[in-house]
């Protein structure tokens, strides 16, 4: 495939190309289809973390177009992982919504990477959506493993905006001791910025020991960004943050 300027640029970088190869399709929610792909290498020849994201590559009337997407249950040894796409009307939706058995497509591997801060936050915060899904569930995943090894149990607090009745039945890995909100999509994401800047406050933060994960509609994710930071005095290297996709 033909790749755009974005494609040239990344191979300068060092990214890493690979194809992968559809085994099956699982319609997870109504609007939400989870693709299963032999990785072709991927994971062999990188280093699997946390909220790994990957560059897939389709073809826009002769023209590469690329969206990311986090990996899913990733298997090393088996050298599998899945995607969950949603189905709106787009061309990496489209794609996926034809995508069956022994279809492949191109992907990319450069810039993704995440640690959790050490010594280990006294409380996590995340502010997500359905598209966050699996980036969030890998980090709880993440923190179960090395909670167990600390030997204790990381207070979470997940807010997750919906837009569909069903997005609530996406499955979250959490615990008993983890306290999700989900907030509907009400007044351009106004409620969820007002509901998150409600809870995070002088009395329930600890502006120098917890970590905030922040992966929404992009001026959602500013906003609470801009809060935290002003209004908090929380330091920048305590927040990830990143607008997955942007209003029209």
């Amino acid at each position: 495939m033909k790749r755009s300027w974005e494609g040239v640029v990344l191979k300068v970088m060092g990214a890493k190309d690979f194809r992968l190869e559809v085994t099956g399709r699982e319609e997870i929610t109504p609007d939400f289809l989870r693709l299963h792909v032999r990785d072709g290498g991927l994971l062999a020849g990188s280093d699997l973390h946390a909220t790994m994201w990957i560059r897939l590559w389709f073809d826009d009337r002769g023209k590469g177009h690329q969206r990311a997407y986090t990996l899913v249950d990733a298997d090393p040894e088996a050298g599998t992982f899945s995607m969950d796409f949603a189905m709106h009307d787009g061309i990496a939706a489209n794609w996926a919504r034809g995508a069956r058995p022994g279809d492949t497509i191109e992907a990319t591997v450069q810039g993704s990477a995440f640690d959790f801060p050490k010594p280990l936050p006294r409380r996590i915060w995340m502010v997500g959506d359905p598209a966050s899904v699996p980036a969030i569930n890998s980090l709880l995943d993440e923190l179960r493993i090395i909670d167990a090894v600390a030997g204790r149990v990381t207070p979470v607090t997940v807010w997750l905006e919906y837009q569909h009745d069903a997005d609530s039945s996406l499955g979250l890995r959490t615990r008993a001791s983890d306290v999700v909100h989900w907030i509907p999509r009400k007044r351009g994401g106004a409620a969820l910025v007002e509901d998150v800047i409600e809870a995070l406050n002088a009395s329930t933060v600890a502006a120098d020991e917890d970590y905030f994960w922040v992966a929404c509609e992009a001026s959602s994710a500013r906003a609470v960004t801009k809060y935290l930071r002003r209004s908090l005095g929380v330091d920048k290297a305590r927040i990830n943050a990143l607008g997955y996709w942007r209003a029209m």
